[in-house]
């Protein structure tokens, strides 16, 4: 069974924020704020969660910045990244989970090959929202 990883790019004045993961296996490196869905969670409820969780920020979802898929040997995982206007907060976050939280231009960003957790995943995703490449959010349907 695979995963289903939900986030969202985050930007403020021409700067994107990133999360730096504390998690062993990543521990370091930059990434989106993203996760896993939850069981019985929508994806726009899973993006926000998370997004909170691992940022501090409440946002709005507005459009999808990418969906991504990866198949493992062992697993495969869906992701589906979200382009976001900030409502309220400040940052905080869980120094369990994330080591630092920051603001980086687009050029930095892009020049992170070796910071990053997942290169082409993360600077696709924030190019689609550096060029206002985002699809509508309305193609997501929530089945009930």
């Amino acid at each position: 069974m695979g995963t289903i990883i939900v986030g969202g790019v985050i930007e403020k004045d021409g700067k994107y924020l990133l999360v730096q993961e504390a998690k062993e296996s990543c521990r370091g490196k930059w990434n989106i704020p993203a996760g896993h869905l939850d069981p019985n969670e929508s994806i726009f409820e899973g993006a926000k969660r998370e997004i909170f969780e691992e940022c501090g920020y409440n946002v709005k979802l507005t459009g999808i910045a990418q969906i991504g898929n990866r198949v493992l040997e062992d697993n495969e995982w869906i992701s589906i990244i979200f382009s976001t206007d900030r409502l309220e907060g400040e940052i905080r976050f869980n120094t369990e989970e994330i080591l630092d939280v920051k603001w980086f231009s687009y050029e930095q960003i892009m020049q992170m090959y070796d910071e990053l957790r997942a290169y082409d995943w993360i600077t696709s995703a924030i190019t689609a929202v550096e060029k206002n490449e985002i699809c509508s959010i309305d193609v997501i349907k929530i089945i009930k």
